[in-house]
């Protein structure tokens, strides 16, 4: 499946009281559609999935489908560290219509290599849809090896993986090992270009939330075979790519929103938004780029 070149992991917007804001959510959705965005990942670690409930995930899910209405690729974070539960949504996940799903790799349990791999085999097992994988060894502890993406990428529906590992000679072996129809993207915005560069398929991006048409610009640019415009383009992006990841996010990437004209509200503890200071900085950073 063709998912796109840029896409964007997706914050969740909350209203005055702390819920889905799903009026905002409409807005947001437009807004990423008329600004580079090739596809949408739902209740991820952007979106917020460690505090959003079972119900507000479907209901999440069932909205941004219904706003999507097939013009974009809808991927839904149906992952955890608990396999039955990542199942269970999964299977609501596909009733909504999803169109793929991502699973993160589990996180606190540490489970090793056969663990990880039995855990994607099995919720694979149970759905229909593409499972794109989730790599983020900085958040999970654990890293999806090499070895264990390509034995993975063997069975027919899992077709893809978003790598944040930074491991450039990982994502190289990936690559290289696995049928073509098998897609990795960059889960880090910096790493966009590096990615590329070795066959990588694109991005799932934080920085696309503000700088969505530069960022297709620069993959365009590249494909095109203008490395050196793209490297440019990539130099003149990158503070921003770095200041969103200030402070935890998605607090930043919220706060540029805003200066943006999109409001998604604040952020559900335990996280916290930016500081003043932080704001001011932030904000200087994008002036610069405008």
């Amino acid at each position: 499946m063709n998912f796109g070149q840029v896409l964007t992991a997706m914050v969740t917007p909350f209203d005055a009281k702390g819920n889905i804001d799903f009026n905002q959510t409409e807005i947001l959705i437009e807004y990423l559609l008329d600004n580079g965005t090739d596809g949408l990942v739902v209740a991820g670690t952007t979106g917020e999935s460690p505090t959003l409930t079972t119900e507000e995930k479907i209901s999440l899910f069932n909205h941004v489908v219904k706003t999507v209405n097939n013009r974009v690729p809808v991927i839904a974070g149906t992952g955890s560290n608990n396999t039955q539960a990542s199942i269970a949504l999964t299977k609501e996940a596909e009733r909504c219509g999803v169109d793929a799903i991502m699973l993160v790799a589990p996180y606190y349990n540490k489970p090793n290599q056969q663990g990880l791999y039995e855990h994607f085999k099995t919720i694979a097992m149970e759905t229909s849809l593409p499972v794109m994988l989730y790599n983020i060894p900085g958040r999970s502890i654990v890293n999806i090896t090499a070895e264990t993406t390509i034995a993975l990428s063997k069975i027919d529906n899992i077709v893809s993986i978003k790598e944040a590992s930074g491991d450039l000679d990982q994502v190289s072996e990936i690559i290289e090992a696995t049928n073509d129809t098998f897609s990795v993207y960059s889960g880090d915005d910096s790493m966009t270009l590096p990615l590329l560069s070795i066959g990588g398929a694109g991005v799932i991006s934080v920085a696309s939330h503000i700088i969505g048409q530069e960022m297709q610009q620069m993959v365009n640019l590249y494909n095109q075979g203008d490395t050196k415009g793209a490297a440019k383009l990539h130099r003149k992006l990158l503070p921003v790519m770095k200041g969103l990841f200030t402070a935890p996010s998605p607090s930043p990437v919220k706060a540029a929103l805003r200066m943006k004209g999109i409001d998604s509200g604040a952020l559900r503890l335990p996280l916290v938004s930016i500081s003043e200071t932080e704001e001011r900085n932030l904000k200087n950073i994008i002036e610069r780029i405008n």
